[in-house]
């Protein structure tokens, strides 16, 4: 397997004005991202568990997934898209495209929003989504 370039990866949101349902729009370009996908685990353990060792219960954990990146929005309609599902507090439908990997997409809700910029320099912003209902994964 060859190394992948981060600058691939790609975060896009659903809902741009006049746009029909399924069509997303490239939010940023992200200079930094990380994707964190999570299982809880429920201990099903008790006193018949062979030899005492830890026994899980498959599939009953929750799952969720996290997705930070900071950069530059990549217009004023992205940037307006992104500032709406934060002040609404709406859970709005992202699709995460990672190269050689596969597609996450579903509901996610703007946990973070930061804004930066040096006197001299473009504007910068950073971002947290957290999963707010099932998310899809599809192989590339």
């Amino acid at each position: 397997m060859t190394a992948q370039a981060g600058k691939d990866m790609l975060l896009k949101i659903e809902g741009a004005p006049l746009a029909s349902p399924g069509v997303f729009t490239t939010v940023a370009g992200l200079r930094a991202r990380t994707i964190s996908l999570n299982a809880k685990t429920v201990d099903a353990t008790d006193g018949d568990s062979a030899g005492r060792w830890r026994e899980l219960l498959a599939g009953a954990g929750v799952k969720s997934a996290a997705v930070s990146g900071q950069g530059i929005f990549r217009d004023a309609a992205s940037d307006a898209l992104v500032r709406e599902a934060f002040f609404d507090q709406a859970a709005k439908r992202w699709r995460l495209i990672v190269p050689d990997f596969g597609v996450l997409e579903g509901p996610f809700l703007v946990a973070a929003l930061e804004y930066a910029g040096e006197h001299e320099g473009e504007a910068t912003f950073a971002l947290s989504l957290a999963s707010a209902g099932a998310i899809g994964f599809s192989a590339i």
